[in-house]
């Protein structure tokens, strides 16, 4: 599983962040970025996965198409 972060969406609230510090960093301007440029390890999907469905503002995507659910 590779993670995206939609900077257009990201309003700066880290959940990601301090959900999987290993996945997610936060840029100069306190928003999240990924600080992985493989996938994501099998040790830390679940987390990741967690804060995909997590985001406040659907900013993080999967590369298999899966975002979080406002439903």
């Amino acid at each position: 599983m590779r993670i995206v972060v939609d900077p257009d969406r990201c309003q700066g609230h880290n959940r990601c962040h301090v959900l999987v510090p290993e996945v997610f960093g936060v840029d100069e301007l306190g928003y999240s970025v990924v600080v992985l440029t493989d996938e994501v390890p099998e040790h830390l999907v679940a987390r990741t996965q967690e804060a995909v469905r997590n985001c406040p503002e659907r900013a993080i995507s999967t590369d298999d198409g899966s975002e979080h659910d406002a439903g």
